[in-house]
């Protein structure tokens, strides 16, 4: 089996906030697309109008975070969370905190007076209460169209914050990322993505909240018939091997928030599971589980990175193509 892995005191906190606010606020304003006109923004709670692009922005939601940061566009302000590598830097002291995923700080975040307050996924329930604080949008992605989603959420943010032509190239270089990986997918045989926690492992098929292995990158699942809803599929390594899956994607919770790696990790990244019940070894890719668990995937530049990680998978276990020698080698 081949396995691989994903490549304050109250008085601080206002000194932090007032330093954040000022550098914000020193940016160059954005300015819309249409001069003059009010952006109506749709979203997963209806339409939200701005009558200017706004100068300071707070996301609750971290795909966006991931797609604003993509873009070049300043955050006034970022939950407290873990974050994959690539957005580390939004970790640091020097980044205002407006909260957790759960529980948002209004007097942090009224302080900052941000023109848009962006929620989605975890932080979608907090919508009525920060839209009193101001224009709000729910960027929640559609588990049904999760591509399409990112990629409609990158251009509107591009437009709001008049960079559409990064957008634009963003949102490109997913698609066709996406595209060529399909391709791949489509002879790569089965794929079963799980996800563990504990001592426990459960699977997630097509159309559940880690779906997107099948429904957006056409991986053939292993075991179809899965309830999408809820928090998966209990199962046992032996069910595993019974799946027959040529590909397994881990996804584990533990590491997701800040845990030691689930045990449950152990007996699917070693000898314990070695080969499919059709005597086929079963391929492991750890995916990123703060990319995948606590973002759901990420936005329009972590799900690039994943579709990098799995393209670079297939490609690696790809045979190596074989020499031919021509019939007319070697004779006179």
């Amino acid at each position: 089996m081949q396995s691989i892995p994903f490549k304050m005191s109250a008085a601080f906190a206002a000194l932090s906030l007032c330093a954040a606010c000022s550098a914000f606020a020193a940016a160059p304003t954005p300015t819309l697309a249409a001069t003059g006109a009010a952006l109506s923004i749709a979203h997963a709670k209806g339409n939200t109008t701005l009558a200017a692009a706004p100068a300071r922005v707070v996301t609750m939601d971290l795909p966006t975070l991931d797609t604003l940061d993509a873009l070049g566009v300043p955050v006034a302000g970022v939950p407290a969370t873990k974050l994959p590598p690539h957005l580390a830097r939004y970790q640091e002291d020097s980044v205002v905190k407006v909260g957790t995923l759960f529980e948002p700080n209004q007097a942090v975040i009224e302080a900052i007076a941000p023109g848009l307050i962006v929620v989605g996924g975890r932080s979608a329930k907090q919508y009525e209460t920060l839209s009193r604080l101001a224009p709000t949008v729910d960027l929640s992605l559609d588990r049904g169209d999760r591509i399409g989603s990112i990629a409609r959420h990158a251009e509107s943010l591009g437009r709001v914050f008049g960079r559409q032509q990064q957008a634009g190239s963003a949102v490109q270089a997913l698609r066709a990322g996406v595209d060529a990986l399909k391709q791949k997918a489509a002879t790569a045989g089965t794929a079963l993505v799980v996800l563990t926690a504990g001592d426990h492992i459960s699977a997630q098929g097509p159309g559940s909240r880690f779906g997107t292995v099948h429904d957006a990158f056409g991986f053939q699942a292993a075991l179809p018939g899965l309830n999408p809803e809820g928090r998966g599929t209990k199962l046992t390594v032996q069910q595993i091997r019974e799946a027959n899956p040529d590909w397994l994607f881990v996804i584990d919770r533990d590491a997701a928030v800040g845990k030691p790696p689930s045990a449950a990790l152990a007996s699917i990244d070693g000898a314990a599971l070695g080969r499919n019940a059709a005597g086929k070894p079963v391929r492991v890719v750890k995916l990123d589980p703060i990319l995948w668990y606590l973002m759901d995937g990420g936005g329009v530049r972590g799900m690039q990175l994943t579709v990098r990680q799995i393209s670079d998978a297939l490609r690696d276990a790809a045979p190596a193509p074989t020499s031919v020698v021509p019939a007319h080698a070697g004779t006179q």
